[in-house]
């Protein structure tokens, strides 16, 4: 109060002296006027200083600006506490400043420089609480990021990460916001969108297509696609048999490699599976110098019956996708047949050379598109993995950004963690999104998790989970401070006065499990656990864009438009581009960001 009181006499006297001094010199009076505006207040209430005519006007001007002004200040008070949350005062005690210099824009810029990447500072974080300072993963920087439903992870990490990247992108989901908000400004800075949903999550045609069996080019890789669909394929909750579940793969392995040897489509491996003592597989692969794995699925077509059709129905489980036929129209030419299909294929090897975008949509559940995801997405990065290889210090001189957004859920790649440091080595920028630590475990398991978060450089828990053993964990992380507490006790007319330190908890399981949207935390390596304020893309500088984007792609904007006779027969022209077409048809439904 006292404050307030002193705040309005300085105003009151400030704008008197300002009212009368310039007042006087224009009006020509007062020549004698003291510099000291007490003594011109009081002289002006005394009359022994004259008040000028233009003082009046002086005065309101001045008071309208002064008034002005605090309305500014007040306005920027309020607009900051609002921005606070009730775990700001933690971040006193957390990383900031000298700490996270690194991840600040003068190291990011400095890390891009020694790598050779001259035109990205790298993935955008968010701003420090303590000291507003912008943060960035750099250009070789793995990320994990645990949030929780609705808590932002879309608008505030996945959106600004696309958009902010200078070459290639590939992402996932199993909706369709990431899509219509990002979409058109990639294509408006010179790339092309491929949108791959076989599910119709974003009901998207098949005007493209992408052959799995094109990555099949020798056993090994057949291996790998064989273990994409049987990671993609089982339930979170289901427990994989020791003996049928292999068998089942290794079967499954061999089928993939004699389609692709043959050059069939990949719905035929499918058809083997429903088919025990077929013989083909086997011909094929004996023809082509492949004869022990030959052997191994004649081991599996001659077998006991019932243990056949025990690892034969194991198969045809994991290939049960490739039965579904909105899904095998973006996996096989029309028709099945290559030469009569004028739809581009999508080419992984040229996607890596390329400015363009690749969105992957699936949904987990009966019928998911699931194993095609993990399996593009997995022979997109690996054909960037090869490109690296051929460039200078083995990394890519542009770097590819993958988004896995909803990767528990829709891109159960298997083998990630094992891979995660060796990708940042080539340039190759991943952001692993999950919804809880346990979605990761019930993919990778409890090790394989753990291997994956300690693998990033960057971890970013964004709040919303419910889980105490792995917000204790994160508390550990985020570590203590020593709180100082004063007391004084009085007694026998003495007065004494006595210090202490304590050590506190910086954020315990309750404040993590608490954390307010538009605040999140950081983990990144060589550095101390960082609070931050989320950067959503609504306050970046593609605002605008994004926002044009999402209304280009609105279903009821393009509802209204179809039900037009001019729109109703007109077809959506789609331009050639260097590895396939551009794709321009609308979505036809907004999730929410």
């Amino acid at each position: 109060m006292l404050i307030v009181c002193l705040t309005l006499v300085a105003v009151a006297l400030g704008t008197v002296w300002v009212a009368v001094t310039w007042g006087s010199h224009m009006d020509g009076i007062n020549p004698d006027l003291t510099g000291d505006p007490f003594g011109l207040f009081f002289g002006v209430l005394q009359g022994s200083v004259i008040w000028p005519a233009s003082g009046t006007w002086i005065l309101a001007a001045t008071l309208v600006m002064v008034l002005a002004l605090g309305v500014l200040i007040a306005v920027s008070i309020s607009r900051a506490r609002r921005r606070r949350s009730n775990v700001d005062g933690a971040a006193t005690y957390m990383g900031k400043g000298r700490d996270l210099r690194a991840l600040s824009a003068t190291g990011a810029k400095a890390t891009a420089h020694r790598l050779g990447v001259t035109d990205w500072l790298g993935v955008p974080i968010g701003i420090t609480v303590a000291g507003r300072q912008k943060l960035y993963g750099s250009p070789e920087d793995m990320h994990v990021d645990i949030w929780g439903p609705r808590t932002g992870k879309s608008t505030s990490r996945a959106i600004p990460a696309i958009l902010s990247a200078p070459g290639a992108v590939l992402t996932t989901s199993n909706k369709r916001d990431v899509l219509d908000a990002t979409r058109d400004v990639r294509e408006a800075a010179g790339g092309s969108t491929w949108a791959f949903d076989p599910q119709r999550i974003a009901l998207e045609e098949p005007t493209w297509w992408w052959n799995p069996l094109s990555y099949v080019t020798d056993d090994v890789k057949a291996a790998k696609l064989a273990e994409h669909f049987a990671s993609g394929s089982r339930a979170g909750d289901a427990r994989a048999d020791p003996y049928f579940d292999n068998a089942g793969q290794d079967l499954l392995a061999g089928f993939l490699l004699a389609a692709a040897l043959a050059e069939l489509p990949i719905t035929k491996v499918f058809t083997w599976t429903t088919m025990p003592g077929e013989e083909t597989p086997v011909d094929i692969l004996r023809a082509h110098g492949y004869d022990q794995m030959a052997d191994a699925v004649a081991g599996q077509v001659n077998g006991e019956s019932r243990r056949r059709d025990s690892v034969y129905g194991t198969a045809a489980q994991m290939a049960s996708c490739l039965k579904v036929r909105s899904i095998a129209q973006w996996v096989t030419p029309l028709g099945d047949n290559l030469a009569g299909d004028s739809r581009p294929q999508f080419d992984p090897n040229a996607f890596v050379r390329s400015h363009d975008t690749l969105y992957s949509l699936s949904k987990e559940g009966k019928g998911t598109a699931g194993p095609l995801v993990t399996a593009l997405t997995a022979a997109t990065v690996e054909a960037a993995e090869e490109l690296a290889t051929t460039q200078t210090g083995g990394r890519l001189a542009t770097p590819l950004l993958g988004v896995l957004d909803e990767a528990a859920n829709v891109c159960r790649w298997h083998g990630l963690p094992d891979l995660y440091s060796h990708y940042g080595s080539r340039g190759i920028v991943l952001m692993t999104i999950l919804q809880s630590w346990s979605q990761g475990v019930e993919v990778w398991g409890r090790d394989g998790m753990r291997k994956l978060w300690s693998a990033s450089n960057i971890a970013v828990y964004g709040g919303g989970v419910k889980e105490p053993e792995f917000l204790g964990e994160l508390s550990q992380m985020v570590g203590d401070y020593d709180k100082h507490t004063t007391s004084t006790s009085v007694g026998r007319g003495n007065r004494s006065t006595s210090h202490q330190v304590q050590r506190e908890r910086t954020l315990d399981v309750a404040d993590l499990g608490a954390l307010p949207r538009g605040r999140a935390v950081v983990f990144a390596s060589g550095a101390p656990a960082t609070l931050i304020e989320t950067v959503p893309w609504m306050r970046g500088p593609h605002a605008d864009a994004v926002k044009a984007s999402i209304a280009a792609h609105d279903p009821a904007n393009r509802s209204a438009s179809t039900t037009t006779p001019a729109a109703s027969s007109t077809t959506v022209p789609v331009p050639a581009l260097s590895t396939g077409t551009r794709l321009d048809a609308a979505p036809d439904r907004k999730d929410e960001l």
